[in-house]
């Protein structure tokens, strides 16, 4: 039965006075109004009975669980499902709230007379606009302006709210609710000293858990002259324990030269925090190394939401961009790279708090549902921790936010990321959920696995940047934690040997946190190991248990801005790391000793930042073969790897180090150094080429 105007106004004056709950309704969202975010804020006046108050109702997410099936069977290599992937369409279809979930939700509104409802084109949530008397009437609530001292963001919100029992599992939340993160204000964004400058910020020693951007570890600056053992040619394997050239990845791997550029497939690779490259040094490095790549070569650029991939100014290009693109075409040539650069030239100069990267930016890009996209209490970017467009600041991006206007290419590289603790639960699952609808789609997502072991930057020889409250947990990263993409570790060529010998864990120890680094890998808190690592994982355990105290169980999943309460899962088990979760990373490759050129230099670099692009390549070289023959991209890679470690390189040699302590050993078959190996590239073609 509708209500009568009368009824509602009733109710609304109830709200006014004391808010009166009746039976039929339950408790939907309240506020942890002890925690550090709310402590920023401060209530002040109700909102106003007519104000009108723009209210999204995001709907409960369908299929998650039947979804990651469906990824499996197309990624199971015994599958007959293997390889067929869906369209976005398909993908929107089959998450979209179910008709009855639609319906029942939008019968509550019309019964408060609320009646000219949108629903999103991607069917997510439900969107109206109303005075504040009636949505608090809706809801059994009071309504608030709340203050941020820190942004000088001013917001309505609520403590708690409520909604009919016999629909709230249809909805997962609704806003303005109760979460408090405004969007910056311009003159906030001044007084925190946003400079623009092309260096990007160091961490912020106060935190535990902040991270400063994954760049290469830079081993060293060697003008030409001092280079001529490296330069005598660019065939040279006898110096790959020094200097890792093209040739030597190519010797390691087994990688022939490619011939086929089809155009569909350019290799993606993600940048963001100034990191532009610059044709000189690309041209200096093709001179070099790879002759047959003419001067004058470069990559596809997206520059998205103002982003910017290439500089005229040698001086100000970014080590990262340079490295990635270096390392890339070698393999994937006469292939071109298409770079994604994301985010506008002020916000890519400050650092957000969270360093998170602008991943969302970039999947808002190449898929269009994302920006409206409902999950964990969240719909589409998270105010306060992704960027708002137009940007007001000097310089800022003027546009809209890019919503699915460029397509994604099969395989992204990333060498960016930071640690797991410090982005809101929420927050990743939501984005780690897209890797997995793109993964239905056939992309092959490719992280760095980070340059400090089991730590955090920084953090291989102390605690500083561990977790726990005598900070001995070990600090996992992200977003390799992310079940539906590919994790990569370092190896490397140890002093004295060749490229026919066993590549050994990356490691360099020079007293040095700018050089020093070792491949990062361990266990999520956020995911458990998913099926197609549990037995991998398993016999490590089994057959090389790390000596460890550990814990077992996942943080609890909490509307944002709550970050994974790790102390809280340990709790008093004394455990260093969590025996239950997703193991990273998956696989490994060189990255230590790299040779390349920026800002007209001779560089040796280092880092996982050299390993996630090297792979990336290689899948791309397999997915160049597979679309040459009719069939299509291999996807999401994972499940297939492990089904068949044979076509991988076994690193046994080496650990990698943080927290106080040796970390995880590398041992025959999988471990949480190198994963499972380094490529095979003729043994992984001949395996993928062979399936469907």
């Amino acid at each position: 039965m509708r209500p009568t105007v009368l009824a509602i106004l009733a109710v609304a004056g109830l709200v006014n006075s004391a808010v009166a709950v009746p039976d039929t309704h339950a408790l939907h969202e309240k506020r942890d109004t002890s925690s550090l975010l709310s402590s920023r804020w401060t209530k002040r006046s109700r909102v106003e009975d007519h104000r009108k108050l723009p209210v999204r109702i995001g709907l409960a997410q369908s299929n998650l669980e039947e979804a990651h099936d469906h990824l499996m069977r197309i990624s199971d290599p015994s599958s007959p499902q293997y390889g067929k992937h869906w369209t976005s369409d398909e993908v929107i279809d089959f998450f979209k709230p179910s008709d009855e979930a639609v319906d029942a939700v939008t019968q509550w509104l019309a019964d408060y007379g609320i009646e000219d409802v949108t629903h999103s084109d991607n069917k997510g949530w439900l969107a109206f606009d109303a005075p504040a008397w009636k949505v608090e009437a809706l809801l059994h609530t009071e309504y608030y302006e709340h203050h941020d001292s820190l942004t000088g963001g001013v917001m309505p919100a609520c403590d708690e709210y409520h909604v009919p029992k016999d629909i709230q599992h249809h909805i997962d939340y609704i806003s303005p609710g109760v979460k408090l993160m405004a969007p910056m204000k311009a003159e906030a964004q001044g007084k925190m000293k946003r400079k623009l400058k092309r260096s990007v910020p160091k961490t912020h020693q106060s935190s535990p858990i902040q991270k400063t951007p994954r760049s290469p570890k830079l081993q060293g600056m060697l003008k030409e002259a001092a280079t001529s053992q490296v330069a005598a040619s660019y065939q040279n394997l006898s110096s790959c324990d020094t200097y890792i050239t093209p040739a030597c990845v190519a010797a390691l791997y087994h990688i022939p030269p490619g011939n086929k550029s089809d155009p569909s497939n350019t290799l993606g690779i993600f940048e963001a925090e100034l990191q532009w490259y610059d044709q000189y040094d690309l041209d200096l490095f093709y001179k070099k190394y790879t002759p047959w790549i003419p001067a004058g070569n470069h990559p596809i650029n997206i520059n998205i939401d103002g982003g910017v991939a290439e500089t005229d100014n040698v001086s100000i290009a970014g080590p990262e961009a340079m490295l990635d693109i270096e390392l890339a075409f070698p393999i994937v040539w006469p292939q071109n790279v298409t770079v994604f650069n994301v985010d506008d030239i002020p916000y890519q100069t400050w650092a957000n708090d969270t360093y998170t990267w602008g991943f969302n930016t970039l999947l808002d890009a190449i898929d269009g549902s994302y920006c409206t996209y409902t999950a964990y209490n969240e719909t589409g970017d998270a105010p306060g921790i992704d960027p708002t467009y137009p940007d007001p600041m000097p310089g800022g991006y003027n546009g809209t936010l890019q919503c699915g206007v460029f397509e994604p290419t099969n395989v992204i590289s990333f060498s960016y990321g930071g640690p797991e603790a410090a982005v809101p639960v929420s927050y990743q699952k939501r984005q780690c959920n897209e890797y997995l609808k793109l993964g239905l789609q056939g992309i092959t997502f490719v992280f760095a696995s980070g340059d400090s072991g089991v730590a955090l930057e920084d953090g291989l020889y102390g605690s500083s940047y561990c977790l726990g409250p005598n900070q001995t947990i070990f600090n996992p990263d992200w977003p390799g934690n992310c079940p539906y993409v590919t994790s990569v570790g370092g190896t490397r060529v140890p002093e004295g040997n060749t490229v026919k010998d066993p590549e050994w864990a990356a490691f360099i120890d020079e007293g040095d946190p700018s050089t020093d680094y070792t491949s990062g890998g361990g266990f999520s808190n956020v995911y458990a190991a998913p099926e197609y690592q549990k037995s991998a994982v398993a016999k490590y355990f089994a057959d090389h248990d790390p000596g460890y105290e550990y814990y077992s169980g996942l943080v609890e999943t909490e509307p944002n801005p709550a970050l994974p309460n790790v102390t809280a899962l340990a709790g008093n088990t004394g455990g260093r790391y969590n025996r239950i979760g997703r193991g990273y990373p998956d696989v490994s490759a060189n990255g230590q000793n790299v040779a390349m050129y920026y800002e007209g230099y001779f560089y040796a670099a280092g880092g996982t930042s050299a390993s996630a692009p090297i792979f990336s390549s290689i899948i791309n070289r397999i997915n160049e073969e597979r679309i040459a023959i009719g069939k299509g991209p291999v996807g999401f890679v994972n499940p297939t790897l492990y089904a068949h470690p044979e076509i991988l390189n076994d690193v046994y040699n080496g650990t990698n180090l943080g927290c106080g302590d040796g970390g995880f050993p590398a041992v025959e078959g999988w471990d949480p150094v190198t994963g499972l190996g380094t490529p095979n590239y003729p043994k992984m073609l001949e395996l993928f080429l062979s399936l469907p």
